[in-house]
């Protein structure tokens, strides 16, 4: 049993071996069925490069370069536009189960472009469709864009069937 054991991992490693061959993973090992690669880090590369006598630039950390937003009062290098996260304009989004309504309003809450289904000309139960939060997401990117709106924050609320395609049509717009 051990013997079959045996000759069934190295089948497995010759597979893996091969596989790993063909993608072209020259630097890849492989150890027992599981793949892996030098670690090259940023701090093994300082150490080469002081070992090579070049000077060592320090690189920004990770902190700068976050997907998340800022806190609200922390300092930030981020800008759209020119503008802080805080300064953004931003697109409420009320997604209920028979309208979707979209407000873009300035940092501070004051209006810039409103739009919801109902006044896009959906009536009934039209208004509570994807397709008409689509439109509805592509005529207040439009509005806002013609009051100099470049960039938004969205901000969204309720669970009704538009609260997806409202934000991708925003964004399809320019938003």
């Amino acid at each position: 049993m051990s013997n079959l054991t045996s000759r069934l991992s190295s089948l497995a490693r010759c597979a893996n071996q091969h596989i790993l061959t063909s993608l072209n993973m020259v630097r890849a090992t492989v150890v027992g069925t599981e793949c892996r690669r030098p670690i090259c880090s940023s701090s093994t590369r300082m150490q080469q490069e002081a070992a090579e006598g070049e000077p060592v630039t320090p690189l920004t950390t990770s902190r700068d370069f976050s997907v998340y937003p800022p806190m609200p009062g922390e300092d930030s290098p981020l800008r759209w536009g020119g503008m802080t996260f805080e300064e953004l304009p931003i697109a409420h989004i009320k997604a209920t189960y028979n309208n979707t309504l979209i407000h873009v309003t300035d940092h501070s809450g004051q209006y810039v472009a409103r739009t919801s289904c109902g006044a896009e000309g959906f009536r009934n139960v039209k208004k509570s469709t994807p397709i008409a939060a689509q439109t509805t997401g592509i005529s207040a990117a439009a509005k806002a864009q013609a009051k100099g709106v470049t960039f938004v924050r969205v901000v969204v609320k309720g669970l009704g069937p538009g609260r997806l395609s409202a934000i991708k049509r925003l964004s399809m717009g320019v938003l």
